[in-house]
């Protein structure tokens, strides 16, 4: 659909057999880990009641993810998970301790050991931030790539957990083979959020942390919901929500990925019935999605398990950022954050949008808020900003 200020694709190949990307084993182990960190809570479950009569649905509901562990996103489950089986993994090698666990990293017994080994991964700021907590948490060195479009702020809360920053060229897929490349010559330990062949155990153990703020959410639902509206980028929570939606109601619930439309690496990809690459500077205020190639593990789910896919423009995320910001009680959500919640209230408002995901006056839509305001500046720029264009949005804005 293109006569929209959005473009939605219906997946074609929704429903047909696939790999497991995600072992139940390793869910496990991944709930109980990080269940027992010092610190955890569920991240609350938010009803949205006044977007129930203007949006036609029955209830939609918003998994606020801005209070995980201080980190303000919910690649604070990922991220530091994936460290710490790394470290327990060298330490196994090495012989130090065969089965280390968090506590025992976190207590400094092999703060020596642990010392000399070095952390690294892309980022467009949130990943890079629960990594480098990780590796804080756990007495390792880190080192952060980040490239030009990585704001100041977000910078800056990585270098407080002790990680070095270090700019490089171009796009955040640059940034993610420039991690990768210093990991081979260094002999360092490559923590990506994103995988490709040959490189996929630890971006696995990512994806299963991101799938407790799923799990969390569909227990604390009522009922089940109808429809979810995910964020894309590489795609690595899209399927881990869309690994849980399955294990509890198979196909039942719709699974739609939202991205922006200069960065719709996952859309492109559906639409050409393989993995492709966006091209170009990927220039999008949604800085956490600007991301041009997917995550192999990630597109192994979604090419069969997304219903749809869209590409929302930026002016939608800023008015769904000024929506929350305006409601009561308020609620601050980064502009990474809100692309499932603008994408939702742009195709509920368009009957053609409507009847091609099935949307209804009961249906039970769920929503996640990946990311609180993880930059004040930017966060106030964009809820202030002059001369948006929210039209698609100006129902709901009033």
């Amino acid at each position: 659909m293109t006569d929209h200020p959005f473009r939605l694709f219906i997946n074609p190949r929704h429903g047909v057999p696939g790999v497991v990307v995600l072992p139940e084993g390793g869910w496990r182990r991944a709930r109980a880990a990080i269940t027992a960190w010092p610190g955890y809570v569920p991240t609350p479950l938010v009803t949205l009641p006044e977007l129930v009569a203007p949006l036609g649905l029955g209830a939609v509901f918003y998994k606020q993810e801005a209070s995980r562990f201080g980190l303000g996103s919910f690649k604070a489950l990922g991220g530091a998970h994936a460290v710490a089986g790394v470290i327990a993994r060298e330490l196994a090698r090495m012989g130090v301790a065969n089965a280390a666990t968090v506590a025992d990293l976190e207590s400094g017994r092999f703060a020596d050991v642990t010392a000399a080994v070095t952390i690294t991964c892309a980022t467009d700021g949130n990943h890079g931030r629960s990594v480098a907590w990780g590796a804080r948490r756990f007495g390792a060195r880190c080192v952060i790539f980040v490239h030009p479009g990585v704001s100041q702020g977000r910078r800056d809360a990585i270098a407080a957990y002790g990680a070095e920053v270090r700019e490089v060229p171009g796009t955040y897929d640059d940034s993610v083979r420039a991690s990768e490349e210093a990991a081979r010559a260094g002999g360092w330990h490559l923590v990506s959020d994103t995988s490709w062949p040959g490189y996929t155990e630890t971006p696995r153990e990512v994806m299963q942390g991101y799938r407790l703020m799923a799990e969390e959410a569909l227990d604390a639902m009522p009922a089940p919901p109808s429809h979810v509206f995910i964020q894309g980028g590489v795609g690595g929570v899209a399927a881990a929500v869309s690994v849980a939606l399955r294990a509890r109601y198979g196909q039942a619930a719709k699974l739609v990925v939202v991205e922006p439309e200069r960065a719709a690496c996952l859309l492109a990809s559906a639409e050409a019935g393989e993995a492709r690459t966006v091209p170009g500077e990927l220039d999008t205020i949604m800085a956490g999605l600007a991301c041009g190639e997917p995550s192999l593990l990630a597109w192994q789910e979604l090419e069969r398990a997304a219903f749809a896919f869209m590409a929302i423009p930026d002016s939608a995320a800023i008015a769904a950022m000024r929506l929350l910001a305006r409601r009561d009680p308020p609620l601050e959500a980064g502009e990474s954050g809100v692309a499932g919640l603008a994408g939702l209230a742009l195709v509920a408002q368009d009957p053609q949008a409507r009847a091609a995901l099935g949307l209804s006056a009961g249906s039970q839509v769920l929503l996640f808020g990946t990311e609180g305001a993880t930059d004040r500046d930017v966060y106030e720029s964009l809820v202030t900003r002059p001369g948006v264009d929210t039209t698609p949005l100006a129902p709901l804005l009033g």
